[in-house]
């Protein structure tokens, strides 16, 4: 009987504890989660056995995951012990679990796919750059989440969240909608409270598009800021990791752990916000006095997007921002070839780079062709590889179009695209809708975007977030704000008071069967 009654009330204990850990989960921020660890309230191995769990009942139905990290509990009882060491010295993301985009390289002998069957046994021998810089600053890493194969760089048809090695990453909001962009299963990861924060990957739109169609915070930074080395690459002019996260807040303690300058990244310098400066920039009353340009050109065609972002400009005009209401892109539509092109280009050599120095016998673009011609029926059961095709057609960076191409794009986008708009209405910030609601998934023809506002910056390699707005029946929608090179600062304090006063986010309700 005796025996009975312990397991009774380890089973009530256990109960509690789980609804403690929810309640964290659901509603604390990173801070607020080092506040409860200091007040011994909660452990970092609590936290991650919590995530398992959550990734046990509801991955299955979200596909998000697609790794699990074999040292993440270890790693997590370590951090406990550091703390009961040392509570004031705490890293800025002490014991905090945290997934990784599998185009990111790991030592730990999680293979890195970019999506593809072909790189399934793809165990990096070092960790990228960035996963030092997460480690040093205390974060568990809890595993790897699914993406659009190659980045949704492999076929004009591709399906987004779809890839051979992960399968169909599936929106919380709706199972049967897209995720959406190359970082879909970061965002449906977060979205579904399986993990605290994540890592994703942009080239133009794959970060802000799936944090906005799942109702997180995406945040594209600066190119250059946070290191690419050991990320798999498509194009090192407009590739950037960033964080996704269910608050800015929490985005922009892991944008803060990630910046530093790598020697083995070309474009990698130390942002003005080193040194704990962006945490600074959370501030209560960010939005007053700032001069806020609506970038007209690229309202959406959903008029219920549209009411959407009408309701939040008011929001920011009685939160004591002055309101622009025309400040369009002027050069919009006139960069999309260039854009190709040059990803193209910077593609075939690029990969390359990345695969000489890796474990598996494809070495060139030419080699994964040939692979996946080989291997059809499992890496392109319902997409073909013509993007790759046309990339490996080319002359890569020898193309003799190259630089003027490259010196054409970015001054259109730049100089004569946000620059000329933010200095012609002297404008401290931009913002649009992010992008429309999610469209069903659809696996005989692709994908069915219905245009975003992601290009100028990403192309620019200027930094964007992405806000949840509300939702269009039950489908999220977010708003966009960005600027010139190196304004974190001016769009965290925007996104942050936003933030704040509207607090739109509603978590979505995932069957468990």
């Amino acid at each position: 009987m005796a025996k009975y009654l312990f397991i009774l009330v380890f089973l009530v204990f256990m109960s509690k504890t789980a609804h403690a850990v929810d309640a964290i989960v659901s509603q604390l921020t990173i801070p607020q989660i080092h506040e409860k660890m200091r007040a011994g309230e909660l452990t970092s191995e609590q936290l991650t056995r919590f995530y398992l769990h959550r990734i046990d009942v509801l991955n299955p139905k979200v596909n998000a995951v697609i790794t699990l990290n074999p040292k993440a509990l270890n790693d997590a009882i370590q951090a406990d012990k550091t703390l009961a060491a040392n509570k004031e010295n705490l890293g800025l993301l002490h014991g905090i679990p945290i997934l990784l985009k599998d185009n990111i390289d790991t030592n730990d002998g999680m293979p890195n796919t970019a999506g593809s069957e072909l790189l399934k046994y793809n165990i990096p021998k070092h960790n990228a750059f960035i996963v030092d810089q997460l480690k040093k600053a205390g974060a568990i890493i809890l595993g790897k989440t699914n993406l659009s194969e190659w980045a949704n760089f492999r076929s004009t048809r591709s399906i987004s969240g779809w890839s051979s090695h992960g399968g169909q990453t599936r929106n919380p909001y709706d199972l049967s909608r897209s995720p959406c962009g190359s970082s879909s299963g970061s965002g449906a990861a977060i979205a579904a409270e399986l993990a605290q924060v994540a890592v994703g990957t942009e080239t133009d739109g794959s970060i802000t598009c799936p944090s906005a169609m799942m109702s997180v915070v995406g945040f594209k930074p600066s190119v250059g800021s946070v290191s690419r080395s050991g990320i798999i690459p498509i194009s090192s002019q407009f590739d950037t990791a960033g964080p996704m996260a269910r608050s800015v807040t929490d985005a922009v303690y892991l944008l803060q752990a990630m910046l530093g300058k790598d020697d083995k990244d070309a474009a990698s310098y130390e942002h003005s916000g080193f040194s704990n400066q962006l945490i600074q920039h959370l501030k209560a009353e960010g939005l007053k006095g700032k001069r806020i340009g609506i970038v007209s050109n690229y309202m959406h065609s959903h008029p219920q997007v549209n009411a959407l972002f009408n309701r939040a400009v008011n929001v920011m005009r009685e939160a004591g921002a002055e309101i622009i209401t025309e400040a369009p892109i002027t050069t919009k539509n006139q960069w999309r070839v260039d854009q190709y092109n040059i990803l193209l280009w910077d593609f075939k050599d690029e990969v390359a780079d990345y695969l000489k120095h890796s474990g598996i016998k494809a070495k060139t673009l030419n080699d994964l062709i040939l692979r996946n011609k080989e291997f059809s029926a499992s890496t392109m059961p319902l997409f073909s590889q013509d993007i790759f095709e046309q990339a490996n057609s080319s002359q890569g960076k020898q193309e003799k179009e190259y630089q003027n191409t490259l010196t054409r794009l970015l001054s259109m986008v730049r100089e004569q695209g946000i620059d000329a708009t933010l200095k012609a209405h002297n404008l401290d910030i931009l913002i649009a809708p992010s992008t429309g609601p999610a469209w069903k998934l659809d696996i005989i023809n692709g994908d069915h975007f219905n245009g975003s506002s992601s290009s100028p910056a990403a192309i620019a390699g200027y930094p964007h977030i992405t806000v949840p707005m509300g939702y269009v029946s039950h489908m999220p929608a977010g708003i966009s704000f960005f600027a010139s090179k190196d304004q974190e600062a001016d769009i965290i304090e925007a996104a942050y008071h936003f933030e704040q006063l509207t607090q739109f986010r509603i978590a979505p309700n995932i069957p468990k069967r």
